[in-house]
């Protein structure tokens, strides 16, 4: 049966076919969106609680436990980590990669209305969660300054008109505002003032809560006419709220801005923002779930005239980070790349086929088997990214190997004699099993990445997905239309088939056929020689360093500053501005933004350098890094930890850190004890710098001890107490304040001035029995002691993370190995447990899959070949050709001074593919012979080799140079395709001398073991 018959016989219709998907195609490229990776979801949900003014430890025992103990027990939950800091909690959920995120958004909501009862009744609000993917970074960010106005000016414009206006931006899915809090009728209330006049704080506090109310109050009917009704009980201003009257004890009225100052300000005075050294609040934009990134800022960029209109004159808005010019620079180049890559593959036909008109009938199975693997990758929702035009370029090399194949055997039957249409339906149902054959293990060799589990498989689907889908339309072009355009444009006379078939034997091919004679002379030493190259990539394997993703320069760098645990919000936020004065000088740096106050621990800043590009630059990521760490060293008291930000962004912890080590105790005590000391263990370790950890016990903290003798002969109660001292020092949020476009609070107090004054505690007087106010002092003693600023949990157990760096080109395989040892011999107890969390859990768990992946795409390989050939001998003979590609892969990485990353090892599985079609193509040839002719498998063997060499040499040189731009590429992204490039060529390189030698040796001892030439 020969299916390619109907369309050999049908030239216009099978024509008006591939016109239908080019079309397809050309329309897919249009509306495929452009992403730097393939859109992965981590279904990860972050839960908020808040309880202000509560120190971390209250947090943690109060808030974060009885949540966690109600959040661990929901089904798909791999890690669950909190940190709790004073007056905030946060819970981080992650789970199982299959687990659909609203159905556990639903188990969320209802753990946490399970937990209500056991959490403080005190609290604000109740916790809140919101739905993250910790892999969705900024597409842009913008930054509100202005000479004039205040802050609170800068916040309310942000949150109550751009946040909004944006939102509704096609693409943009979420938009966050920091650097600054909303605008809020801060009371602050002077102690001395009250304490002359009587008045306790939870006097004032109870007095202003029901002086701002916003009740509905119906309405009335009068005659004829209806009337609602409303009245002045929520004052908006901070002047109305200075004129309220409060009666005293003594029944004298008095104003409250008789007892402090009510006056217009922030909800939060301790958080601080930064752009460019100007005070700033900061608009962080997030695209929508399969948006086009460089569509939606090019939409944010049309709408900036109207936003800049739609807020006051003397408000600038700058964008200050920007990810398209990256992408767009990284897709140029996998472009340029691709269509390199072609034109490659097209000048290899075209000199082993020496016709233009010939050369084109290959050459046209390229560009359609990639327009057609467009118009699917529209239908399956993938995007345009990195990975999957990588995808499109590699398999440049692969879609013209089955047209090639089809153009020489067909060249070869016109030759005979026979005419096109012959030529065409003959040569066809001859090669039709072996493009088939290839075509489909090709494919096998593909399902391992197909079915590669955790975050590594789901990054790497619409990249095998796309290679396999570009394969199997090769394969169909080059069975239908192929042959139709031989049979139309090739002549039986056709000087190029006969220059490229059946001129006189080069003196290559003279050479080629007397070492192969030799060969199988010695076939077994050959096949020695093929044991003990496969032995040698066993070894090389084992000791070739392993690494993950490689390390990418994207043009964005992190820092987290840490000053001292002990300091003020005003000194750290001095630090951070000294800090960010020196790294804008830094020549490479285009933008820095940065923010104070918005972390969990007080004495952190986190800021964010955008370097300029690439092409302008003269040092790369890691030097300017070097550069900023060296200036920075010099200002005392901080601590600044760099990192690149990277596409591929793995787990929801954040740390300053790319890699992070967990210990988890029993107990706090153990915590404490222990994680100094696997710290310096890490610190230790060889290249490994930038060692920290999200420790934080240097707080200091004023201990109230309270005399509950003394507080019941007043009739004071501990609640009371606590209750002033929230009043007094805990930013109370006491009612709402209704506006038309938003919502404000009014918070009370005392006075800052009051802050500053170590006597502050004493001046506090708390109500007692008979309405008498009785000295802070007389029911408490105070202590000074040091206190945790931030407690860490993981799965419900108090935990510490260690995180760090690694020097450039130290692999991380050998940093984790070193690591897991040097911890084993400090003899942990059995109380304390240390694991690698984030990037570096996910490295150790594809480290442990690389091994099963390539095994796996063997096994799927050998049980192709053996249900195609129906022999069980054969496919060893096909699998004997691989040893050599991995060989030269591994020593082409070792030479280079690589690592075996992910990256290189899917460039060891396409050699599986790629590799095996050479044999492949002999083997057929050789069976098909001895079946036909009845000769012997040496005479077949050999026969084969001298007549397919040219297509192997054809199909061989057009993979290698369709991957050779993959090593060349210099701008974005070229990092990550490099390792990629190099495997592939390296094992092609040394495949194709060794197995032209000990595949046919090894056909030869085997085929006295195989019953495929008698089927």
């Amino acid at each position: 049966m020969n299916l390619s018959r109907p369309f050999i016989a049908r030239p216009i219709g099978t024509a008006l076919l591939a016109l239908a998907l080019a079309a397809g195609g050309v329309v897919a490229c249009a509306v495929l969106p452009a992403a730097p990776l393939p859109e992965v979801e981590y279904p990860t949900i972050s839960v908020r609680g808040s309880l202000p003014g509560a120190d971390p430890e209250t947090m943690a025992n109060a808030v974060a436990t009885p949540l966690e103990r109600r959040l661990g027990r929901i089904a798909g939950v791999t890690e669950m980590t909190s940190a709790s800091a004073t007056g905030y909690t946060r819970i981080v959920l992650q789970f199982d990669l299959d687990r659909n995120i609203d159905g556990a958004a639903r188990d969320v909501q209802a753990a946490i209305d399970a937990s209500k009862g056991d959490l403080p009744k005190d609290m604000p609000q109740n916790p809140t969660y919101y739905k993250s993917n910790p892999a969705d970074a900024p597409i842009m960010l913008l930054a509100l300054t202005s000479p004039t106005r205040p802050r609170t000016d800068l916040f309310d414009a942000a949150s109550t008109v751009l946040q909004q206006r944006l939102l509704r931006t096609a693409g943009v899915g979420e938009v966050g505002v920091g650097g600054g809090a909303l605008p809020a009728v801060r009371i602050d209330l002077d102690p001395q003032r009250l304490n002359q006049q009587g008045i306790a704080l939870e006097d004032v506090r109870r007095f202003l809560l029901g002086s701002s109310l916003s009740r509905a109050l119906g309405g009335i009917d009068i005659q004829d006419k209806r009337y609602t009704l409303r009245g002045n009980d929520n004052p908006l201003r901070a002047e109305n709220y200075a004129a309220l009257r409060f009666r005293t004890r003594d029944g004298s009225v008095i104003r409250i801005s008789d007892m402090g100052t009510a006056r217009e300000s922030v909800e939060d005075l301790r958080n601080f923002g930064v752009a460019n050294g100007h005070a700033a609040v900061l608009l962080v934009v997030y695209k929508q779930p399969g948006a086009n990134i460089i569509d939606a800022v090019a939409a944010i960029r049309n709408d900036l005239p109207l936003l800049r209109a739609a807020i006051p004159p003397d408000i600038d808005i700058s964008v200050i980070g920007d990810r398209t010019p990256a992408i767009r620079a990284s897709l140029a180049d996998i472009e340029f790349t691709l269509l390199t890559s072609i034109v490659l593959v097209i000048l290899v036909v075209l000199a082993f086929l020496r016709s233009w008109r010939t050369a084109l009938i290959p050459a046209v199975a390229v560009p359609l088997s990639l327009l057609g693997t467009a118009a699917v990758m529209t239908m399956l929702g993938f995007s345009l990214n990195i990975l999957s035009l990588m995808a499109l370029a590699i398999s440049t090399g692969f879609v013209v190997d089955d047209a090639i194949v089809v153009v020489e055997n067909i060249g070869r039957h016109l030759e005979q004699g026979r005419t096109p249409l012959q030529a065409a339906l003959n040569g066809t149902r001859e090669i039709g099993f072996t493009v088939v054959s290839i075509t489909v293990s090709l494919i096998a060799a593909l399902i391992p990445m197909l079915f590669m589990g955790g975050i590594v498989g789901r990054l790497f689907r619409e990249f095998a997905v796309s290679l396999a889908v570009a394969i199997g339309l090769s394969m169909v072009i080059s069975l239908t239309l192929t042959p139709m355009m031989c049979r139309t444009l090739m002549r039986p006379l056709d000087r190029s088939i006969r220059a490229a078939t059946h001129r006189p034997p080069s003196r290559a091919m003279r050479f080629y056929a007397i070492t192969l004679d030799w060969a199988l002379d010695h076939h077994i030493f050959l096949a020695m020689v093929a044991v003990l190259i496969t032995v040698a990539s066993g070894l090389l394997y084992g000791f070739t360093p392993k690494g993950f993703f490689p390390a990418e320069d994207t043009g964005r760098i992190t820092g987290s500053l840490y000053v001292s645990q002990d300091r003020s919000f005003l000194d750290v936020r001095d630090k951070f501005q000294q800090v960010e004065d020196l790294l804008k000088q830094d020549p490479g740096v285009a933008n820095v933004v940065g923010y104070v106050g918005t972390g969990l621990a007080p004495n952190e800043g986190t800021v964010y350098m955008y370097l300029k590009p690439a092409a302008t630059r003269a040092a790369s990521a890691d030097e300017i890094m070097r550069r900023i760490q060296a200036s920075v060293a010099h200002v005392p008291d901080v601590h600044l930890y760099l990192k690149q930000s990277q596409d591929v962004v793995i787990g929801g912890r954040q740390s300053a850190g790319q890699y992070q080590y967990t210990l988890t105790a029993d107990n706090a005590q153990d915590i404490l004890r222990w994680a100094p000391t696997v710290q310096g263990i890490i610190r230790r370790i060889p290249g490994v710098i930038q060692v920290t950890s999200n420790r934080a016990t240097g707080g200091r903290q004023s201990f109230l001890e309270v005399n509950r003798t003394a507080a019941a002969r007043y009739g004071i109660s501990v609640d009371t107490i606590d209750q002033t001292l929230y009043d007094a020092f805990g930013q109370r949020r006491l009612s709402v304040l209704y506006h038309p476009a938003n919502l404000y609070r009014v918070v009370m107090e005392i006075d800052p001035d009051t802050w500053n004054d170590p006597a502050a505690l004493g001046q506090l007087w708390v109500p007692g029995k008979d309405h008498s106010l009785v000295p802070l002092s007389m029911l408490t003693q105070v202590s000074t002691r040091r206190a945790p600023l931030i407690e860490n949990h993981t799965g419900q157990f108090p935990s510490e993370t260690i995180s760090f760096n690694l020097e450039p080109g130290v692999p991380l395989g050998d940093v984790t190995d070193a690591i897991q040892q040097a911890v084993a011999r400090s003899r942990l107890p059995t109380s304390v447990t240390g694991s690698f969390s984030g990037t570096a859990q996910a490295f150790e768990q594809s480290l442990k899959q690389e091994p099963l992946l390539i095994a796996v795409a063997l096994a799927v390989v050998y049980l192709t070949l053996g249900i195609l050939y129906e022999d069980l001998i054969h496919p060893l003979t096909v699998l004997s050709s691989l040893p050599p590609a991995g060989l030269g892969a591994l020593l082409t990485l070792a030479a280079c001074g690589m690592e075996l990353n992910v990256m290189a090892l899917i460039g060891l599985i396409l050699l599986i593919g790629i590799v095996k079609k050479n044999a492949i193509m002999l083997i057929d040839f050789a069976l098909a012979l001895q079946r036909e002719t009845a000769c012997g498998a040496r005479a077949a063997i050999r026969q084969a080799c001298l007549t397919r060499a040219r297509p192997i040499i054809m199909t061989t040189m057009a993979a290698l140079l369709g991957a050779l731009p993959l090593v060349f590429g210099s701008d974005y992204g070229a990092e990550f395709r490099r390792p990629l490039g190099l495997t592939i060529i390296g094992g092609l390189v040394l495949s194709q001398f060794v197995t032209l030698y000990t595949t046919p040796a090894i056909y030869l001892l085997l085929s006295h073991h195989s019953r495929s030439p008698e089927r």
